[in-house]
């Protein structure tokens, strides 16, 4: 009997070992799948352009040394976030982004773009810092030649990985000759945006269309008055500002997109790297294309350098000077120069909009 007692007990419990052990090995198969798929990085996020905008300057303020610049990819819409270690990557990562371990840091990026302001001061030449390459991009015009050129290669030699050098069919020089036309001082220029200043209607242009003209025309012919500059730099920077005369005048808060219609201007916003724009100009009407360059130096000539430009790829020509360029309903940049054509295509350069509203206490529209 108790052996018979005996034998059942162990058979219950021999089974309940094997349930036991097949439990544990179920365990150990469930749990370390489950970990895997925890700790997979997440994916980044799909963004517009300005949410991108946004994520990547708070993103660069938060990783601090560790950012290496970003640009917003518009055929993922990801942003895409430069970094310097594995840290960062991880931060970025979880906040949303694509992050790139990259060799250059900003730093070091803004260092090699003051070494060519205090080295190669060329005419003709210009440079911005591209996140997409996590180098300074050097363009030479085709008056870069020579003596010249072998200055410029000299420098930019000796700064290694950091420094790329391009070349650019054409010259660089103001698109000075360019929305709708405005003439003054014997040359055409484009309005740019109409803004406020204190409660008084004005609208920007480009700064080298100021400094040859102070009273402003709708006609060639000079009887249809606009108003007069206020306000006018260049070099240095590229903006004018020009008071309306009439301040009864209709100034909408909209771009002429040459097909009949307008779009309406509501707001600023900062440039960035791979941000889709437009640009309206007397000369060649509308025309669109990609930022690829920010914080650009550009050499014009005749000691005529300009700071803190946007770098971009839409074509522009004499007269479209500073004409708008935009994105969506938010004012970017004033057309100031480049290279090319828009049969050809071009690089060309705007001023932002956001420092010169800055520097004159303007407000984008009519304020509101």
């Amino acid at each position: 009997m108790s052996h018979r007692r005996v034998n059942t007990r162990i058979g219950v419990t021999a089974g309940a070992a094997v349930a036991a052990a097949a439990a544990i090995a179920g365990a150990a198969i469930l749990i370390p799948s489950a970990q895997a798929g925890q700790d997979q990085p997440p994916e980044p996020r799909a963004l517009s352009q300005p949410d991108a905008a946004q994520l990547g300057t708070e993103l660069a303020d938060g990783l601090g040394e560790s950012a290496a610049g970003w640009y917003f990819d518009g055929d993922s819409g990801r942003l895409v976030m430069n970094v310097t270690d594995e840290d960062a990557a991880r931060e970025a990562r979880e906040q949303g982004a694509e992050p790139r371990i990259v060799q250059n840091s900003m730093a070091s990026l803004r260092a090699a773009t003051g070494t060519l302001r205090q080295q190669a001061r060329i005419p003709g030449t210009a440079w911005s810092i591209d996140p997409r390459t996590n180098k300074v991009v050097v363009v030479a015009d085709s008056t870069v030649t020579g003596d010249t050129w072998n200055s410029l290669t000299a420098v930019t030699d000796r700064m290694g990985d950091s420094v790329t050098v391009k070349r650019s069919e054409g010259e660089f020089k103001p698109f000075a000759d360019g929305g709708d036309a405005i003439f003054g001082g014997g040359s055409r220029c484009s309005l740019g945006f109409n803004v406020t200043v204190n409660g008084a209607k004005a609208f920007l242009t480009a700064g080298h269309c100021g400094q040859v003209g102070q009273r402003w025309t709708a006609d060639q012919a000079g009887n249809a008055p606009l108003g007069t500059t206020v306000v006018s730099q260049f070099p240095g920077a590229d903006f004018a500002l020009v008071g309306y005369d009439d301040q009864n005048a209709d100034a909408p808060s909209t771009v002429d997109l040459k097909n009949g219609d307008v779009q309406a201007i509501n707001r600023v916003e900062e440039a960035s790297v791979g941000m889709p724009v437009q640009r309206s100009g007397s000369t060649t009407g509308l025309s669109q294309g990609t930022v690829t360059g920010l914080n650009a130096t550009v050499n014009y000539g005749n000691g005529d350098i300009v700071d803190g430009l946007i770098q971009t790829d839409v074509c522009a020509e004499p007269g479209d000077s500073g004409g708008s360029m935009f994105s969506g309903d938010a004012a970017v940049g004033l057309t100031s120069g480049g290279s090319g054509d828009c049969t050809n295509g071009g690089v060309t350069f705007f001023q932002p909009v956001s420092t010169a509203l800055a520097a004159v206490d303007g407000r984008i529209g009519d304020g509101s």
